[in-house]
């Protein structure tokens, strides 16, 4: 029988065992090099990432925003991914990346004056993003600039449906996506036959999480996040970006005048 999973890790670690190429890592589909690219050099733009800056990326996909940091003269950049598998691939292109969660990330506290988190948290499951946004501001020094990228604001698309048979399944996709797809969804059935692995169909597009501005900024400021702007995303639409800065201790808040 054929199943469907929407297990986000797993489904991470089933693209970086048949990675072919290393752009596939930003789960945006087949040949999107150039819109990873544009998104990334947006986001330096927005946080005005400068060489004394120390950047943290979550979900740091094929590495974009870390090579663009590094050329920039970063003093540090520390790229995390949900498995194993694809932070060894990255690594190999001598970049710093470190196997981690967003709801547990293996860095120090106030250690970043930049946190970038994009087109992640709206695979996170709701009950997990109050501590996911702990997190984020646990790893951000104080006053740094924290951009939490492509959040829906509207629910994803319906699941894919579930066939139990090889000849449903591959008329869908050739019905709805085409020939491509059907052979490449082929080419995995006969490899499960072959090593007698279970059939299962794994999606990474499932959107887990979504909040209109108003309710995500309030779990944000919840965990002493300071809004600066958020601004709808060019594509896909539904989403919006967003930019904060960690709050300062009270002693390094500019005081405030006495009243007349």
């Amino acid at each position: 029988m054929i199943t469907r999973s929407e297990d986000y890790v797993e489904y991470c670690r089933e693209v970086a065992k048949d990675l072919r190429d290393i752009g596939d890592l930003a789960l945006r589909g087949k040949n999107t090099s150039e819109i990873t690219r544009r998104v990334n050099a947006g986001i330096v733009r927005e946080v005005e990432l400068t060489p004394a800056d120390d950047l943290v990326d979550i979900g740091c996909g094929d590495g974009t925003l870390l090579r663009i940091a590094q050329d920039t003269g970063v003093s540090n950049a520390i790229g995390l991914l949900a498995t194993e598998e694809e932070a060894e691939i990255v690594r190999r292109r001598g970049l710093e990346v470190r196997q981690g969660l967003t709801h547990r990330l293996p860095v120090d506290d106030a250690c970043a004056s930049v946190v970038v988190c994009n087109n992640v948290l709206l695979v996170v499951p709701r009950e997990r993003i109050p501590e996911s946004l702990r997190e984020i501001e646990r790893v951000a020094k104080p006053g740094a600039r924290v951009y939490l990228g492509e959040i829906p604001f509207v629910p994803g698309p319906p699941p894919e449906p579930e066939f139990e048979t090889v000849r449903e399944t591959l008329t869908y996709l050739y019905g709805k996506y085409g020939i491509r797809a059907a052979l490449g969804m082929l080419r995995r059935m006969v490899r499960w036959k072959l090593t007698g692995k279970p059939m299962v169909i794994r999606s990474g597009a499932a959107v887990s999480f979504y909040a209109e501005p108003s309710e995500f900024v309030a779990m944000a400021e919840e965990v002493g996040l300071e809004l600066i702007r958020y601004w709808p995303h060019d594509h896909p639409v539904g989403r919006f970006n967003y930019l904060f800065r960690k709050s300062l201790p009270v002693s390094g808040r500019e005081p405030v005048p006495a009243s007349a």
